[in-house]
């Protein structure tokens, strides 16, 4: 079975040849809209279907595709409110020290004493960098900003993160 990653939601069709609105939900926009680019468009049925970007452009901080072969309104209604997606292994190649969402979540986090804080349930995005949310064993939360100061270490291959606990982040 194909494993597939967001890479954007289609919010909504744009005007009557065939556009598409799509909210990115990637680091790599400009790569997954390329021309040329290939997409799964899954339906909000979840039925996917695989499309070729002929054309893209950013709006108002959405990108605004023209499909290959589709040119008419009616032709991409049914992809509203859907999901475009990318197969897993075309997962584009990190730089030594960047991540995806996925293999960050469900991570489990250490102090650099070895005491044990929680697990990462989610990541937020505020603007400078992002936070993680650790949930600890009370069930309590706790943010964890993204930053060379508080994250040490990160291995993927364990599920652990090891963090520097600043005065005041619990």
């Amino acid at each position: 079975m194909a494993e597939f990653m967001n890479v954007g939601k289609i919010v909504n069709t744009h005007g009557i040849r065939g556009e598409l609105r799509i909210m990115p939900l990637t680091d790599f926009p400009e790569l997954r809209f390329a021309k040329g680019a290939e997409l799964y468009l899954f339906t909000p049925d979840n039925h996917p279907v695989l499309v070729q970007v002929e054309s893209a452009r950013l709006h108002k901080n959405m990108y605004i595709l023209n499909l290959k072969g589709y040119g008419n309104i009616n032709e991409v209604e049914k992809f509203k409110g859907g999901m475009a997606k990318v197969l897993k292994e075309n997962l584009a190649e990190l730089e030594e020290g960047e991540y995806y969402f996925h293999q960050i979540i469900g991570c489990s986090v250490i102090t650099e004493e070895g005491e044990t804080l929680g697990t990462i349930s989610e990541i937020l995005t505020p603007g400078a960098n992002d936070v993680w949310v650790v949930k600890t064993p009370a069930g309590k939360e706790v943010l964890i900003p993204v930053i060379d100061d508080v994250v040490l270490d990160v291995d993927i291959e364990q599920q652990q993160v090891k963090i520097h606990l600043m005065e005041g982040l619990l």
